[in-house]
């Protein structure tokens, strides 16, 4: 995973930065040009004269791209060098010779050289910088990679990777902070854009807030993501770190499976035993039965599975009594005038598929008791499974407490403008 975050090759680096470099150092012979062109093109290299019989040497074996000769003509220059011009010179042809070598370590360490001298071109510096980053980011020394990229980022650096190596390096200098900021900018660059932001900028973010103890940092990430990859693995991903963080509240962890049911995210044996389990615990039989028949149908549970096997045999006869009272109380002015009876009949019936009988029976339960944050969540989650993403929409952002965000992810949910959830089978 994270492959394109991989130093980049010594064939990449000599096709990119071998040729651009090449252009840099002045050769013994372009120092008679006249004074007036020379300084049209910016400060020149004067080497001097005791370096110069080695400088010709090195120039001809790179030209000719014998590693042999430059290798030589490399110790001989480095003995020779005594001006600051001249040891520039000496760490271009180590870039050159690491270059011809394949070796990053002779490559960085010329880079190194050249920037580290202070006589590098105005219009070189933002590629010394990438690629010097480039390869401390390969080499796990993501201070200085942090230093190179920036750096490169200030002369104007157009390398499509520099983001995404400089936002990483500080996630793994455990500078998050600054690692998601340039996450963030990258998110809203592709979605003003009208693209899809890569799964990266979310990924690696959360991990490294993950690993900072910032849970809620975390959560907000992943949330964004759902938002740009709303798969049933993200879903899932998310909402069981939700049930990890909910303090053993069952009743709230019955909603996040709730949640994690309506975004077919539940893919294992496991959720579907706690589904169950909370649902008889609370007294909900017939949505205990849908969610166990749920399983079966994904063969996520096998037929065959004789402890769900026993939970239906239980559950089945006291469903079809549990909805047939509700059918019931569902239609008796009394239901709506009681609150807590309409809550939790429409909870039922909400249980069982039927979300739009229950929409009336939450805002009658709002209506006597506009401060309940339980109807007021549930209502949201009743009219988006009805299909009422709009209205489910501007429920949901009322939520406070403990389910606000998992009210913003029914939110995700409904922004996407998700079907209505199919009514369960009788």
């Amino acid at each position: 995973m994270f492959k394109r975050f991989r130093s980049m090759p010594a064939t990449a680096i000599a096709a990119v930065l071998g040729c651009a470099l090449m252009t840099t150092a002045t050769p013994a012979a372009a120092q008679k040009k006249p004074k007036k062109e020379e300084a049209a093109k910016g400060k020149g290299l004067s080497p001097s004269k005791g370096f110069a019989p080695a400088l010709k040497k090195m120039t001809d074996a790179t030209g000719a791209k014998d590693a042999a000769a430059l290798q030589a003509a490399l110790a001989e220059g480095q003995a020779s060098a005594s001006a600051p011009d001249d040891k520039y010179l000496v760490a271009f042809y180590q870039l050159q010779l690491g270059i011809l070598n394949k070796d990053t370590a002779l490559q960085a360490q010329g880079l190194d050289g050249m920037l580290d001298s202070g006589l590098t071109p105005a219009e070189n510096a933002a590629t010394y910088n990438f690629y010097s980053g480039n390869f401390a980011y390969g080499a796990k020394n993501y201070t200085k990679a942090i230093q190179r990229l920036e750096a490169a980022k200030a002369a104007g650096s157009t390398e499509s990777a520099l983001s995404a190596i400089l936002m990483d390096s500080y996630l793994k200098a455990g500078q998050v902070d600054q690692g998601w900021a340039i996450a963030k900018a990258g998110i809203d660059a592709a979605r003003a854009a009208g693209t899809k932001p890569s799964e990266e900028l979310y990924v690696r973010p959360a991990q490294a807030f993950q690993q900072a103890n910032r849970t809620n940092e975390m959560l907000d990430v992943l949330m964004m993501r759902v938002e740009d990859y709303p798969t049933p693995a993200t879903w899932r991903n998310t909402l069981y770190i939700l049930l990890q963080q909910s303090g053993g509240d069952k009743e709230l962890n019955l909603d996040v499976l709730r949640l994690m049911r309506a975004t077919n995210s539940m893919t294992q044996r496991p959720e579907y035993l706690e589904y169950a389990s909370l649902g008889v615990e609370a007294g909900y039989p017939g949505e205990v039965v849908a969610v166990i028949k749920q399983g079966q149908d994904s063969n996520v549970i096998p037929k065959t599975d004789t402890h769900f096997g026993n939970i239906l045999e239980a559950q089945t006869p006291r469903a079809a009594t549990d909805a047939a009272a509700v059918a019931a109380d569902a239609a008796k002015p009394a239901t709506l005038n009681n609150p807590k009876a309409a809550r939790s009949t429409a909870d039922v019936l909400v249980g069982i598929g039927q979300p739009a009988k229950a929409i009336p029976l939450y805002e009658a339960a709002l209506k006597a008791a506009p401060a309940d944050e339980m109807a007021q969540y549930r209502l949201g989650v009743a009219q988006a499974l009805a299909g009422q993403n709009e209205a489910a929409m501007a429920s949901l952002a009322k939520v406070q407490g403990p389910r606000a965000r998992l009210a913003k992810l029914w939110m995700v949910r409904a922004k996407a403008g998700a079907a209505p959830a199919a009514p369960t089978a009788s």
